[in-house]
């Protein structure tokens, strides 16, 4: 699969190269270059296929230049000890939970694949890679499972006071393992600005060999398209109507996942999400890029830390003009419709949601003008596991859900061994320390 930039389309590189070096010099984002048919491989796949061996599958269809079969189904089989699962709630009605994960967060998936992926690429180039991320809490957490055992990869988490959580001391760099948790001396704003000059500095980047870790990263994104793959499996021989996904926008990584599994011939016919001031329905309920009228020569680099994915989408909206109108339906989503929805999940379906996929309910409610309620199938995405939420779903409905063992244990606060400055330097001696 040729991977390009949003910015230069000749700007051709390999998968493996997209993934090491995520960070187009142009100042875009990498995408897809093609659009591939995967419809023999999504329609040979059936409920008793696994989602391992599905994302095995997909790909091995995707990268067969790169990789063969056998490291492809290798890459899935360590990613993925975990899957999705796809729930029915009623005749029309299905849940698509991400949360199955060792953290509970849909984020795991992503991860976990990227860290399978470049622990195989760094063995056969003989290479190390480390990642800089800023973690509250739950990214630090995910990472950390990843890359447990990874012997090419390290990551170094940034930590405001008091946030540092869920890690194991085994596998910290300073006992044996590959992780350098590091609180700094400052906010959030803080702990993003240095790790920004970080990934703005090309020298250091080449120097150690720096990857990011978020969707930034399309080694991050890609296994988000295994979960339409994962579910439409599921529902081939039982669902003969119109399927849509409705999802929360959140950094639009699920969305244009699902646009990317359609341009992989994925059947699907549309996409609900709740709108924001970047993506929204017009006057005429169609849906509006808002960064479109802004030239991409004339914006600055795409945030390496705060990866929107809204240019993804703009490519795609280019690139396909048709998919604006017919495949992405915006909803206005008030807090209030959000609420009622998290009430009635719960006293219609008994099933506790988190607030994003409970946002996500709301849209596909308000959308009813696009499913036509009796032909369309809704595809619910349940990003993180409800106890996440615990706190707001108590509120308004009464109950709690409870908290798996597993997420309790993130909770447990780690003491800092380390602290700095919020100074490039501070970081750039911690690179260092690690890589030599």
């Amino acid at each position: 699969m040729d991977i390009s930039s949003t910015r230069n389309k000749k700007n051709i590189v390999t998968f493996s190269k997209a993934i090491l070096d995520c960070l187009p010099q142009d100042g875009g984002m990498y995408i897809p270059a093609h659009e591939m048919n995967l419809r023999p491989w999504i329609y040979y796949m059936n409920e008793n296929t696994s989602f391992s061996s599905i994302a095995g599958a997909l790909t091995s269809a995707l990268i067969k230049d790169e990789f063969s079969p056998i490291i492809c189904e290798n890459i899935a089989t360590k990613a993925f000890p975990f899957s999705p699962e796809l729930k029915q709630l009623d005749e029309k009605l299905y849940m698509l939970e991400l949360f199955h994960g060792p953290t509970g967060c849909h984020k795991d998936f992503g991860i976990s694949y990227l860290a399978s992926c470049l622990e195989h690429i760094l063995l056969m180039e003989n290479k190390k890679a480390t990642v800089l991320a800023v973690s509250n809490g739950e990214t630090g957490a995910c990472i950390a499972k990843a890359f447990e055992n990874k012997k090419q990869l390290k990551a170094i988490l940034l930590y405001t006071k008091g946030s540092m959580r869920g890690l194991k001391e085994s596998d910290f760099i300073w006992n044996g393992g590959n992780i350098y948790p590091v609180e700094v001396d400052g906010n959030e704003e803080d702990c993003f600005k240095v790790a920004r000059e970080i990934y703005n500095d090309r020298n250091l980047i080449e120097k150690y060999n720096l990857t990011l870790a978020n969707t930034h990263n399309i080694g991050r994104l890609l296994p988000q398209t295994f979960f339409y793959t994962y579910a439409f499996s599921r529902l081939k021989n039982k669902c003969f109507t119109d399927i849509f996904y409705a999802l929360s926008a959140d950094n639009y990584g699920n969305l244009i996942a699902g646009l990317y599994s359609w341009k992989f011939s994925l059947p699907v016919n549309g996409f609900i999400t709740n709108s924001t001031p970047s993506v929204y329905a017009d006057s005429k309920g169609d849906c509006t890029v808002l960064d479109s009228i802004i030239p991409l020569e004339k914006r600055g680099k795409a945030d390496p830390l705060n990866p929107s994915n809204i240019e993804r989408l703009e490519e795609v909206f280019c690139t396909n003009p048709a998919v604006i109108k017919g495949l992405v339906f915006p909803a206005k989503v008030t807090k209030e419709d959000s609420t009622n929805a998290l009430k009635e999940m719960f006293t219609k379906y008994h099933e506790f949601v988190d607030l994003q996929t409970a946002s996500a309910y709301a849209a596909s409610k308000l959308r009813s003008d696009v499913t036509n309620d009796e032909d369309g199938t809704i595809v619910l995405v349940a990003r993180n596991h409800p106890s996440l939420s615990q706190k707001e779903i108590k509120f308004w409905c009464g109950e709690e859900p409870v908290m798996p063992k597993h997420i309790k244990e993130l909770y447990v606060k780690n003491q800092p061994k380390h602290k700095i400055l919020p100074k490039k330097e501070e970081v750039e001696k911690i690179l260092k320390e690690i890589n030599f």
